[in-house]
């Protein structure tokens, strides 16, 4: 980061600090707003379940920020990738090629690889069950009452894959009452959705109660593919999503079964080419000469150009890809008394995706080919004009699985605790048929290709867990230690062109633990430090041509910080300090080819992370709310191994490395303004995120272009007015205008550096739009 940068991303951070603001959106505000009342209004209580029971926020010694579903609905947040704006040390960036896929990484800490065995950083649940794959989890956020976002190693509650931290996302759950709830909204690039959800209370005199929730949403893309239709234009959405939730309540035993099912059409962002070698550049230019499409390159985002279409498996052109995403989970929660508690949570989820992988960001490009056989003397065969293209394909993914969680929670005297058994078990599958160019050296020929990259394997895990917490006398102080032993087992082929195929197995053990202590200074004023370890299961390379085995990522983490409430719950400030040591970090080698886009994974680094995050909320007149958060971390490689090709002897490159898809500062600001009417309540609100440089790999001698498609600093800019509790007969209605990325901001968001294959393409943010939107509820 350049000092101006840097000064300038220290004074947002000041900001966020200094105004009170942000949005760490798990607020609730007491009648905020009511301008008859001479005093402000008090902050709410934000209850969460960082450690599997239900607390108030501020007596839970975790980093925790919890952002309401109707703050969400509001902002038009319709899945996980947009919550990082608003959550200090969150990155989550949508995959290429993907319309399931996220990055998520905490503090630095993640993972990026979107393959169905790829172990995550940050472990990702819904209503308690565990998501494994980052290709599933993205999906719309139809239904949530909030989600709770846990920073720092979540080993002995939440197990393997959670050593940066924990996402969850906590359903609605039905209403004791009848009720309807609708709301519509229309935006630019015809941007429209439809939402409707029915409570039936009680059903007769049955202990029974459901709801029923049903989003269309539709947009055409925000890229103009002139080889395309609007509605397949990158970017393009089609989505719809159910959810559905029975409770039964038995007394002393609850049950709860839910299902969620989202399917999705869509075509990913265009992939631009930012960058090339000169052979790369000269041969594609060549295009037009033979009769082909122009090569389109260029650093300035482009709006409108030429994107071919992929093959799918019948031989079929396509643009799009195509997702489903469903689960069912069934929760039991038996009181066996007031002070201990069994809870059982079964869940199957799988999901399926198949679709276009363009990453070429160009049409139909001709040049002059030859054959990929080379005879004995050395000879090679022309094959003439073809066509040829940068990098394309076509993926088909598949995996589901199966967990089994048996959770006793309890209290005795001044001791409370949570022990459990936990199983996951999954079956997986995928199959990129890939077609590239490979430029020969002098540009003057290319040679083309067509790998197959193909795998399934299988995964399975054990563990038992228990965390207890002691609380002598009035319950100021407490204590808390923590064990969670893990084994894991797995199981992968190789096939496509690796023949015959390879299998490998692998197994680890992991024994995880925490040892946490918190004081309440007074009832508002609370301080905890916590020492905890997580780990990253290893596994089998499924982007290799051999049984390229990793050993386990291991953290262990040191935290402190301050949580306090000040001028009778007007003002909410928390504050956080933490160091990660962390071992044997994946590092995944991007090894892009003629063998299409492979990899090579080592245990190859070490790795200090150390940081802060400050979160604070205000509400300084009656109406006025005030909120904002920073997040930094600064990561420094201790150790970097490396194998340099042109000597093939190992070194330390620790000093010239970055961590890959980290940015050193994000920051928010944020502020809402409420008036009542005489027939309704008008609210205001504006938030401002900023996030710093973010590159997308560790090191340049690997990806040349690195500099070229990084990220630079973004920044965000949202708005809206709304009019709130319209009286509509026996309903109430809400109105509400918005807009996004009002900075109109034209930042890359995600980037491929090629490699050996010669170039570097990333795909931009979507720029400034505009939208309305209707809410009723009776």
């Amino acid at each position: 980061m350049r000092v101006g940068q840097f000064s300038r991303s220290m004074f947002l951070a000041g900001a966020a600090l200094s105004l009170p603001s942000g949005i760490a959106v798990a607020k609730e505000t007491a009648s905020a707003g009511d301008t008859e009342n001479s005093s402000p209004a008090q902050l709410g209580e934000i209850v969460v379940t960082a450690r599997r029971t239900s607390e108030n926020l501020q007596n839970t010694p975790v980093s925790v920020t919890a952002m309401s579903g109707e703050m969400l609905d509001k902002l038009n947040v319709r899945d996980v990738v947009s919550t990082a704006q608003f959550t200090p040390n969150l990155m989550i960036g949508q995959q290429p090629a993907s319309i399931t896929a996220a990055s998520v990484y905490i503090r630095g800490i993640g993972n990026a690889s979107p393959s169905a065995v790829s172990e995550q950083g940050v472990g990702i649940y819904l209503d308690g069950v565990y998501i494994a794959r980052s290709a599933g989890a993205v999906f719309d956020l139809v239904d949530l009452e909030r989600i709770e976002v846990l920073r720092g190693p979540q080993g002995t509650l939440f197990g393997r894959n959670s050593v940066g931290g924990a996402v969850q996302l906590v359903s609605r759950k039905p209403s004791d009452n009848l009720g309807f709830e609708g709301k519509a909204g229309y935006g630019t690039f015809n941007d429209w959705y439809a939402r409707g959800r029915l409570d039936t209370g009680a059903i007769g005199n049955t202990p029974f109660k459901a709801s029923l929730t049903y989003m269309h949403r539709q947009r055409d893309g925000y890229f103009d593919n002139t080889l395309a239709p609007s509605k397949r234009d990158p970017g393009s959405l089609n989505s719809d999503a159910v959810t559905a939730a029975v409770e039964g309540d038995f007394g002393d035993l609850t049950a709860n079964y839910s299902f969620d099912y989202n399917t999705r059409l869509g075509v990913p962002a265009f992939f631009q080419v930012i960058a090339a070698t000169d052979d790369v550049r000269n041969y594609f230019s060549s295009s037009e000469a033979f009769g082909g499409a122009p090569f389109q390159i260029g650093t300035s985002t482009l709006r409108r150009a030429q994107q071919q279409a992929a093959l799918d498996l019948s031989g079929n052109p396509t643009f799009a890809v195509r997702a489903k995403v469903y689960g069912h989970a069934l929760t039991l929660n038996y009181e066996v008394s007031s002070m201990l508690t069994i809870k059982s949570i079964s869940a199957y989820r799988a999901y399926r995706q198949d679709g276009a992988n363009g990453l070429s960001g160009n049409g139909e490009l001709e040049g002059f080919t030859i054959s990929p056989i080379v005879f004995y003397d050395g000879s090679v065969v022309p094959t003439g004009v073809q066509s040829v293209t940068p990098y394309d394909g076509y993926t088909t993914q598949r995996q589901h699985q199966y967990s089994q969680e048996l959770q006793t929670l309890g209290q005795a005297g001044s001791f409370k605790y949570v022990a459990g058994l936990f199983y996951f078990g999954e079956k997986s599958s995928e199959a990129n048929y890939q077609e590239l160019t490979y430029v020969l050296p002098g540009g003057e020929a290319g040679v083309n290709l067509f790998p197959l990259q193909a795998f399934h394997g299988k995964a399975r895990s054990y563990a038992a867990f228990g965390q207890l917490s002691y609380a002598p006398g009035n319950g100021a102080f407490e204590l808390t230690g923590g064990l969670r032993y893990t084994h894991d087992k797995k199981w992968l082929t190789l096939a496509g062109d690796v023949q015959p195929n390879l299998s490998g197995q692998v197994s680890y053990n992991n024994l995880s633990w925490l040892i946490s202590t918190s004081y309440k200074f007074a009832s508002d004023l609370m301080g905890y430090a916590r020492v905890s370890s997580g780990y990253r299961s290893g596994g089998i390379n499924p982007s290799a041509s051999e049984i390229n085995i990793f050993a386990p990522e291991k953290a262990i983490s040191y935290e402190a910080g301050v949580k306090s409430e000040w001028f009778d719950r007007r003002l909410r400030t928390n504050l956080s300090v933490f160091y990660v040591d962390y071992k044997e970090l994946q590092i995944n080698q991007f090894l892009a080819g003629t063998g299409g886009a492979t990899s090579v994974i080592v245990n190859a680094g070490r790795v200090a992370y150390r940081g802060v995050e400050a979160e604070l909320t205000a509400i300084p007149v009656g109406g006025l709310t005030l909120d904002g958060s920073v997040g930094y971390t600064s990561p420094k490689f201790k150790a970097y191994d490396y194998l340099d090709p042109l000597t093939d002897t190992v070194i330390d490159v620790a000093s010239e490395a970055r961590m890959a898809q980290s940015a050193k500062v994000n920051a928010h600001i944020g502020a809402q303004y409420e008036y009542g009417l005489s027939f309704g309540n008008l609210v205001l609100r504006a938030d401002y995120s900023y996030r710093s440089t973010e590159y997308w790999f560790p090191l340049d001698r690997l990806n040349p272009f690195n500099r070229d498609i990084r990220s630079r600093p973004d920044h965000n800019l949202r708005a809206r007015i709304a009019l709130n509790d319209i009286e509509v007969g026996s309903g109430k209605l809400d109105l509400g205008v918005w807009g996004d990325n009002l900075t109109n901001d034209h930042n890359i968001d995600f980037g491929i550096d090629f490699g050996s294959l010669g170039y570097g393409s990333a795909s931009f943010k979507k720029k400034r739009t505009f939208g309305v939107d209707a809410k009723f509820t009776f």
